[in-house]
């Protein structure tokens, strides 16, 4: 699949706003294609609105992927494979490709302007968080965290530049603690997890988890494919264990 047809779906779930900018200096040609050439989006067809929220979260995982690939300042093979990987179970060889190359613009430009690109990631995640559910930024924060994983290690730099991402999509940072000790089987892992305190009451613990489970449920998150939905029901399956551990320290 070309991403003129990610652009395609992309438009009819915003006006361009920061993303469209930010796309705008790698898919120039593409866009002429899906605006008619004049500047001016077509109408969309049903399908392509159907399929709006869906590749419009890949499309912010792919720009938001490559922020938090070079957030430590390096590339690595096994974060841009990951990336890889999701593309190519998503959207076949030739988009795995080109969302490769386009990745690798978004380093250039993001050397070239600096400061002024973390800007622009801020509007994104802004753009983002006006566009997308709660359960749906879940998602694309797992995925991130994910990523900054891949390698096997997570610097303090990909950990602050995750969440001022959280942050920036108007969710609280506390979600990357949780996240980063998914896979934890300890007991503070557990706590981590839910994002409580050992100290918290009983009713606390049960007011959160109900919370949690309603956020994380697979089914918020089914329009986005079934692959997305997959991540999710791990994670609530993470979760759901974390909470049975601390259920059973407790006697609950």
């Amino acid at each position: 699949m070309a991403f003129g047809k990610w652009i395609g779906g992309y438009l009819g779930w915003s006006a361009f706003g920061p993303l469209g900018g930010i796309l705008g200096f790698v898919a120039g040609a593409l866009f002429d294609v899906v605006t008619g050439g004049n500047g001016e989006a077509m109408r969309l067809t049903d399908e392509q609105l159907q399929q709006g929220d869906r590749n419009s979260f890949f499309i912010s995982m792919l720009v938001l992927s490559a922020y938090i690939v070079k957030a430590d300042g390096k590339v690595m093979h096994s974060e841009m494979e990951l990336v890889r990987g999701m593309l190519r179970q998503n959207f076949g060889e030739d988009a795995a490709q080109q969302g490769d190359q386009m990745m690798r613009r978004f380093f250039e430009e993001q050397d070239r302007q600096g400061v002024a690109y973390r800007l622009k990631i801020q509007q994104v995640c802004q753009q983002i968080a006006s566009h997308v559910d709660y359960s749906g930024r879940l998602q694309l924060l797992n995925f991130l965290v994910m990523i900054a994983q891949a390698d096997g290690r997570v610097d303090q730099v990909e950990v602050g530049a995750l969440k001022e991402v959280a942050q920036w999509m108007q969710m609280s940072p506390q979600e990357v603690d949780a996240m980063l000790h998914l896979e934890g089987d300890s007991l503070e892992d557990a706590y981590k997890v839910l994002g409580v305190s050992p100290d918290a009451t009983d009713e606390e613990l049960r007011k959160t988890y109900r919370r949690l489970a309603l956020e994380h449920h697979p089914d918020r998150v089914a329009k986005l494919g079934d692959d997305v939905r997959r991540a999710a029901e791990k994670k609530f399956q993470e979760i759901n264990a974390a909470k049975d551990r601390i259920w059973k320290a407790r006697g609950l």
